[in-house]
């Protein structure tokens, strides 16, 4: 990102990233949210408080099973998943705060600005995403690069993973040596 600036004019770009030499000529963005439910402390015995981890359940559980009723052709759907958790301080206290992460990744179907705001629409915790810069990105089916890679018979797809792609505003396809599945896990390798 701090580099394009200092570029020459670029006409297209590959991204290099583990797709064992595939194309992916579409990307998914990227929105985390940072969540909070509030309710109040008490003690547990005498049932005093107001659970905030039962407050944040009902949210959780959206997140969960809801479907954007927009499906991609390139990239599907768009896809929630609650990945981190915090809640309470010791086991007799009824927790005043439940807050959680979402990891959203969002396809050319939505802009981030209408995800975030059927979010808005649909819990009741407070909502504050982390950026709003890691965009979805395409390619047109008739660019250069992938009507050579067509020509070279490499299978064509929209990835589900985020690159520096998202921050490009030039045509890109994402290709690598590597298997993405490998992608964060022990001892990964080519």
């Amino acid at each position: 990102e701090m580099a394009l600036p200092l570029l020459p004019a670029i006409d297209a770009a590959i991204v290099g990233e583990p797709t064992l030499l595939n194309l992916a000529v579409a990307e998914r963005g990227l929105m985390v949210l940072d969540c909070l439910s509030q309710g109040r402390a008490g003690h547990a015995a005498r049932e005093e408080g107001d659970n905030a981890i039962y407050k944040a359940l009902p949210d959780i559980g959206w997140f969960q099973t809801y479907q954007f009723p927009k499906v991609s052709p390139t990239l599907g759907r768009v896809k929630m998943s609650v990945t981190v958790i915090h809640a309470g301080q010791a086991h007799n206290q009824v927790p005043p705060e439940c807050a959680f992460a979402v990891d959203i990744r969002a396809t050319d179907a939505y802009t981030l600005e209408e995800i975030l705001a059927t979010v808005k629409q649909h819990v009741s915790c407070e909502v504050k995403p982390r950026s709003l810069r890691l965009r979805p990105s395409g390619i047109p089916d008739q660019h250069p690069l992938v009507v050579a890679g067509r020509k070279l018979g490499k299978k064509l797809y929209g990835s589900p993973t985020t690159s520096d792609q998202a921050l490009m505003t030039v045509p890109s396809i994402k290709m690598g040596p590597g298997d993405s599945a490998r992608s964060h896990s022990a001892d990964e390798f080519i």
